[in-house]
């Protein structure tokens, strides 16, 4: 083994002219594959976007019919104590109904739902809702809990939304 020697390998400049082309073709190939790519999902996705002649009007038909039909409550600030020691959460959240006669009912059970949200968010850790796979997480177990409390045979809260969460 002692008397093998490292074998030095000495580049001719045809020997990095032919590499840089080998390296440049590859490069080429890549930037043409990745064009191709991209323009077909730009045109498959118009596509499937673009609307029908004279769809736009059913579809703002049909938006203005849903944003009629629902409404949104929001909620008072909170300001809570994480499970953490010395860690706070401020967080706004606006509750979307799936019908607007409920909303008389939603905003004279308000402080169970703030009771409830409270009681939550202030168990949950800083690790647990940063994430926003946490957040999506926290908004299904807020949303459950706050059907439950108004115990109407069908959901009354459609979606929320945090309309400011800071964490501390």
């Amino acid at each position: 083994m002692a008397d093998e020697k490292d074998e030095i390998q000495v580049e001719t400049p045809e020997v990095k002219e032919s590499r840089k082309k080998g390296g440049n073709k590859k490069l080429i190939i890549i930037i043409v594959a990745a064009s191709v790519v991209l323009g077909a999902g730009g045109f498959a996705g118009y596509k499937l976007l673009a609307s029908k002649p004279g769809g736009n009007a059913e579809h703002a038909e049909n938006k203005q019919e849903t944003t009629s039909k629902t409404a949104i409550v929001a909620l008072d600030p909170f300001v809570l104590n994480l499970s953490e020691y010395g860690r706070y959460l401020k967080v706004t959240i606006q509750f979307e109904l799936s019908e607007k006669e409920n909303e008389e009912m939603v905003k004279q059970k308000t402080p169970q739902l703030r009771d409830t949200i409270i009681t939550l968010v202030s168990s949950k850790s800083l690790s647990s809702i940063s994430s926003p796979e946490g957040k999506f997480q926290l908004k299904d177990e807020i949303l459950f809990r706050a059907n439950q409390i108004i115990g109407l045979e069908k959901e009354t809260f459609k979606n929320l939304y945090f309309t400011e969460f800071v964490m501390q």
